[in-house]
Parts: C-alpha cells; sequence; structure tokens
C-alpha cells in the first residue's frame, strides 16, 4: 500500500512571501504601467525610511 505524503505547506514564511507575491501580481495586473516602488512599498507594508 502506498501513502500519500502531505505536501502542504506549513512553515508560516513561505505562506507570508507566498501572500505578499501573490498580492504583488494582483497589484501589477490591475495596472496599465509598471508598479511604482512607492506602491510596491505600499503593498509589501512597508514605510518609508
Amino acid at each position: 500500500m502506498n501513502e500519500r505524503s502531505d505536501v502542504r505547506i506549513h512553515d508560516e514564511d513561505a505562506l507570508a512571501e507566498i501572500e505578499l507575491t501573490s498580492d504583488l501580481m494582483i497589484a501589477a495586473s490591475e495596472q496599465d504601467t509598471a508598479l511604482t516602488q512607492e506602491q510596491v512599498d505600499a503593498i509589501l507594508g512597508l514605510r518609508p525610511a
């Protein structure tokens, strides 16, 4: 009997990175031009230095 491995992601850091990447992809797909650095920073939740 061949048991299937559980391949779901359990790493919280990896899940967070996937979510941020998804957010960037969605935002980029909704624009006609490239995202500005300020827009990328806002999506990633970064604050200006």
